[in-house]
């Protein structure tokens, strides 16, 4: 592990052991043999909190990002002048809490949700690399005022989109001002676990009902990160396990077998929603990433689960959205609905082709500036989009939120005449 992992002492130290182990196939498959160690792993964690700052960001995180900024270094500077110039991450922005919100159906409202999030997140990033504690005191704000306030998430299926992907960005965002003045911290981890932490669980058990593989990657994955930021911020270990373990053999598409369910040659694997369209896709790349950095801060390897297959699932959305058409597709087919009906893809979706996301800095950086992997597809379209922005700058859309961004700024570890020419090939 390096710097960026914040997790330290004895008792964090043989976490990672036990995660490690848990890592080789999750706990739900230790088996007879691994029954030990999965006991001493939740007698373990029961008494173990989690690393603060450690969701998306760790100290060493800010410091970097701090460190560069003020010494007035590229492509950090570009990033952080990205954060400053969006109005979401002003210390003037109005929140508006609101008791109910509803996605998906009549009477919809969830953008005054999303909207607030990322003014929370963007504010209290702004205060960790510059200081001005107006910013501190603004995401705090935010955060107190929804959690005073906030009482139900509802509308149609759509519902456990909200609570999925507005759930973890949330936790993110407390993760950083937690221990700041004035910062509710207890009503906000009851706000989780009393109206998100069920969705989210609702969801990865029951599917809505429906069949266990009509939802897309996409609702799994959000919900994952959702109930795996609630274990982190609550300092839960079973929790956050549950939410591992899912990852690792969880029945709907967001496990790690089923959204990429086909590993090709030349370092490219099939994502699950690649049929489907491009937008989604790369959603779901930023999803994933999402849940694997968070993993990763708290000394749990998910980056490098099958053989690095994130990886090339990852270089295969970002070839194709790059312009290249010359990729494997093997057909796809899966049942939908409550009754299973057949369906298929058999040829690449190639709607919201090319559009622009901040998802790829936090891929990029974590294979070639952490582990010396060779990921040129992803360092194309790193390249083209930075300096990455956030919630804000992609319209004003549910899509322009559904990922945290800044990552030229956060996740950005070494200039591009810093990465060496020898990178790993992933195979």
């Amino acid at each position: 592990m390096d710097d960026n992992t914040a997790a330290s002492g004895s008792t964090l130290k043989r976490r990672r052991l036990i995660k490690g182990a848990i890592a080789a196939g999750g706990l739900a498959a230790a088996g007879a043999g691994g029954l030990g160690i999965a006991a001493a792993a939740q007698e373990d964690q029961a008494t173990a909190q989690a690393a603060h700052p450690g969701l998306l960001h760790t100290q060493a995180d800010f410091d970097r990002m701090k460190a560069k900024v003020d010494a007035g270094l590229e492509p950090w500077v570009s990033g952080w002048n990205r954060l400053t110039a969006n109005g979401h991450s002003q210390s003037t922005w109005a929140a508006r809490p609101t008791a109910v919100i509803i996605r998906g159906g009549d009477g919809q409202n969830y953008p005054q949700l999303y909207n607030d999030i990322h003014a929370a997140y963007q504010n209290a990033l702004r205060w960790k690399v510059s200081g001005v504690t107006a910013h501190r005191d603004k995401a705090v704000e935010i955060l107190n005022g929804w959690s005073s306030t906030l009482q139900e998430v509802t509308g149609n299926a759509d519902r456990f989109l909200a609570a999925g992907i507005y759930g973890y960005q949330f936790c993110a965002a407390a993760d950083i001002v937690r221990g700041a003045p004035g910062f509710d911290l207890g009503r906000f981890q009851d706000m989780m676990t009393a109206i998100f932490l069920p969705m989210n669980e609702s969801f990865l058990t029951n599917h809505n009902d429906a069949c266990i593989t009509n939802y897309w990657a996409n609702w799994d994955l959000c919900n994952m990160a959702s109930k795996l930021a609630i274990g982190l911020i609550c300092d839960d270990a079973a929790i956050t396990d549950q939410a591992i373990d899912y990852f690792w053999n969880g029945e709907g598409n967001g496990s790690i077998g089923n959204a990429i369910p086909f590993v090709h040659g030349g370092g490219l694997a099939q994502w699950q929603e690649s049929g489907r369209d491009q937008g989604h896709s790369i959603m779901g790349i930023g999803l994933m990433a999402s849940i694997m950095e968070m993993a990763w801060n708290q000394g749990v390897d998910l980056y490098g689960a099958n053989d690095n297959a994130f990886a090339k699932a990852a270089e295969y959305v970002a070839r194709y959205n790059a312009g290249h058409d010359d990729l494997p597709f093997t057909k796809y087919s899966w049942g939908t609905g409550q009754n299973c009906a057949y369906r298929e893809h058999t040829v690449m979706g190639a709607g919201g082709r090319g559009q622009a996301r901040p998802v790829w800095e936090m891929v990029f950086h974590h294979y070639t500036s952490r582990r010396g992997f060779a990921l040129p597809n992803v360092s194309a379209l790193a390249g083209t989009n930075s300096p990455e922005g956030g919630g804000g700058d992609y319209g004003t859309t549910s899509g322009g939120f559904d990922t945290l961004g800044f990552g030229t700024l956060a996740h950005v570890r070494l200039t591009w005449d810093e990465i060496p020419d020898n990178l790993k090939p992933l195979g």
